[in-house]
């Protein structure tokens, strides 16, 4: 077998390879927290559309 056809040949259940960002479907920097599962950039977008208030 190649290297191809083994890397993705078994199912993403679980894990950190199965969650992908809602908005852009990118896997790396997930926040998960309150069922968001955005990607950070994607959260920094969105943050004053969702209702998210920066406090200092």
């Amino acid at each position: 077998m190649a290297h191809s056809n083994v890397w993705f040949s078994r199912p993403r259940t679980y894990g950190k390879g199965s969650r992908q960002c809602r908005v852009c479907a990118h896997q790396a920097g997930l926040i998960r927290k309150w069922g968001l599962d955005m990607c950070r950039q994607c959260f920094r977008e969105k943050v004053q559309h969702i209702g998210f208030v920066k406090n200092n």
